[in-house]
């Protein structure tokens, strides 16, 4: 494995942790730039998938019907501005889809984050004159299902999530942490040691971004869809979710998209895949049994990591 830590080091440098599993049990495990398996990374984009567990988990337990279930059945207090016709239609599945129509061209991060209820600007910006069903990405919007599952379970995110997600993982639960400036939000981004998961004025927790964790927790999620939801002996997601998540539902150009996960289907070794700015990736390749998490510090525009999986560390592997 010399030749893939010659080449993280030389083209990947902002790489703090691999881990693989391959049929459960640890494969590879290497930590760079003075990190080790005990060290928590904003893993950015990854919260998504995460937050999609959690919402299948509140399914599961029936404090949601379905995916079909309007966003505004979970916010009554909301006021709709006058001539609204879109926001009402909008469901779970769309948001979980990235179908729901915004408000916006770009995203609109400082006006959301510096508001004192992140859930209620990010419902602002729901519907308009767009039309449901087209993909449009966004980090934002993805704010509204951390409101669904608190006003569904009436538990905060952190506290459901460690009862039915992190606590049967054994994944430490992440205290919450307060962004209160440009200055501290930045920091958050790029300081070399992170912790915990942000959280907005009111306390509730980021669901698009804003997550630290270990790459061996990354790992855990990964290995926990790959089992189809089962954790030593318990089922922790129910395999009907797993499934529905890992299933194309839209597509944004070429690539595929399933309930916030990437679904890898051209070329070698295809499977499924959480993604997250700077290079954080868990991508699960149920052929071959498959886990392999990497765990990255704040870079614009970083390399690829579905390639670098595909192309050197699989082929080692398997050598």
């Amino acid at each position: 494995m010399e030749r893939i830590e010659r080449l993280i080091n030389n083209e990947y440098n902002n790489i703090t942790g691999i881990v693989v599993l391959k049929n459960g049990n640890m494969e590879y495990e290497q930590y760079f730039n003075g990190y080790s398996q005990n060290d928590t990374v904003h893993i950015a984009s990854v919260t998504k998938s995460i937050t999609s567990a959690l919402i299948g988990i509140a399914i599961d337990k029936g404090y949601i019907s379905n995916v079909e279930q309007r966003v505004l059945d979970f916010f009554p207090d909301y006021k709709i501005k006058r001539g609204e016709k879109t926001i009402q239609n909008v469901t779970i599945k769309n948001l979980l889809t990235m179908t729901a129509p915004y408000k916006y061209k770009s995203e609109p991060y400082t006006k959301v984050y510096t508001s004192d209820d992140w859930t209620k600007a990010a419902l602002d910006l729901l519907g308009g004159k767009g039309s449901i069903g087209e993909f449009k990405y966004t980090t934002v919007g993805m704010q509204i299902l951390a409101g669904i599952i608190e006003n569904a379970t009436g538990q905060t995110v952190t506290d459901f999530a460690d009862e039915n997600l992190f606590g049967p993982l054994e994944i430490k639960v992440p205290h919450n942490k307060d962004i209160n400036n440009k200055e501290e939000y930045l920091a958050f981004l790029k300081d070399k040691y992170v912790n915990g998961w942000v959280v907005d004025p009111k306390g509730v927790n980021t669901a698009g971004w804003g997550l630290a964790l270990t790459t061996r927790d990354m790992a855990s999620i990964g290995q926990l869809y790959l089992n189809n939801g089962l954790w030593k002996g318990k089922q922790i997601i129910s395999s009907r979710w797993v499934k529905d998540s890992i299933k194309a539902k839209s597509s944004w150009g070429m690539l595929l998209f399933g309930y916030l996960w990437w679904i890898i289907d051209e070329g070698e070794y295809n499977g499924y895949a959480a993604l997250g700015d700077g290079g954080n990736a868990v991508f699960v390749i149920p052929d071959k049994q498959y886990v392999i998490a990497i765990a990255s510090s704040f870079m614009p525009r970083a390399k690829d990591r579905i390639e670098l999986i595909r192309k050197y560390l699989i082929p080692l592997l398997d050598n």
